[in-house]
């Protein structure tokens, strides 16, 4: 294209090609119709939920937490489910008032939006001063709250708020290691010198020994003394 001066030239620069200006790329489009969890979102007429069982030696009742979710954007490819509610029900009215107030307010941290998954942390934490107690399988909960705690962290690793914890391979490898060390060592305590100690005595979790047996209604091991009853 041909560009006619009428003016004197006074200064003049070569523009190189590399020093050209970049023309900024243009910005994807973003779908303005993507709903995202946030408190003015209305409750549909019906919600998926999940119910879990919540027994302790600490309640006479068993307690039953129910957890609803809400499906954002169905059939999009923005499909989100996400956490609208909680509700938790017993026989037992020792614990009605402040399970009230629990899930109304986790209720609405629910409702807010934006990133829940900070309330496993937050009730995991909480302690009962009365002590707290040993799950199956020997995890140690430290109270009624944490156990709502790790119902909670357990729903939203089910829909996919919480990612799995995985171990590194070599992680993986030294656990194996340790269970086939501990394994071994149980073994070989098991099978060694019977003979010494009574047939019904059972295995001491001190010194690994078949040498513990009943005596005076106490349950005391006959190899390194050790005692139940201190």
């Amino acid at each position: 294209m041909t560009k006619k001066i009428d003016k004197r030239i006074v200064k003049y620069n070569v523009v190189k090609p590399e020093s050209a200006p970049v023309p900024p790329a243009a910005e994807p489009e973003r779908p303005n119709n993507v709903v995202h969890m946030h408190e003015k979102v209305e409750r549909p007429e019906m919600l998926l939920g999940s119910t879990y069982k919540i027994r302790t030696p600490h309640t006479e009742h068993a307690l039953y937490v129910t957890v609803n979710d809400i499906i954002l954007n169905p059939g999009t490819e923005h499909e989100l489910r996400r956490p609208f509610e909680i509700f938790i029900n017993s026989k037992s009215m020792e614990h009605f008032q402040w399970i009230v107030a629990l899930t109304r307010i986790v209720s609405a941290v629910f409702r807010k939006g934006g990133d829940v998954t900070f309330l496993v942390e937050e009730l995991r934490s909480v302690f009962d001063p009365r002590g707290g107690y040993f799950k199956k399988g020997g995890r140690f909960v430290p109270s009624l709250v944490a156990e709502i705690g790790d119902v909670l962290e357990h729903h939203l690793r089910m829909i996919g708020l919480l990612k799995a914890d995985r171990l590194d391979p070599e992680q993986r490898e030294l656990l194996a290691a340790k269970r086939q060390e501990y394994e071994r060592s149980l073994q070989a305590a098991e099978q060694r010198m019977p003979e010494e100690f009574p047939d019904g005595a059972v295995l001491c979790g001190k010194c690994l020994t078949k040498a513990m047996i009943k005596m005076d209604n106490c349950l005391t091991c006959l190899n390194c003394g050790e005692s139940k009853c201190g």
